[in-house]
């Protein structure tokens, strides 16, 4: 995850659980902890099968954090894909700010 992070700048660790979800043909999700944010961007490990430019939501357990991502880069790393992910529009609730 780290080698993602240093092709982001400005990212710092940050320790965020999220439910991932994308739909294509079904509904995928799963529970994973966002590692690295910018006010922008996040990086988190998934075991979903992931691509480049695919839309993803992303939502806290008590549903205070919600917001639209789109994967901009995705990387393996230790049996996982280390993703990283910017938000499709701006999210006034993030705990990083520009």
């Amino acid at each position: 995850m780290g080698q993602l992070a240093r092709l982001v700048p400005g990212a710092c660790p940050v320790r965020v659980p999220v439910r991932v979800t994308v739909k294509r043909d079904s509904e995928m999700s799963e529970k994973t902890v966002i590692e690295f944010g910018t006010p922008r961007e996040v990086l988190f490990a998934s075991s979903l099968s992931l691509e480049f430019a695919d839309e993803v939501w992303l939502e806290n357990s008590d549903g205070s954090f919600k917001a639209q991502a789109r994967v901009v880069a995705a990387q393996y790393h230790v049996g996982k894909l280390a993703v990283a992910a910017r938000f499709c529009r701006d999210v006034s609730n993030w705990i990083i700010k520009p």
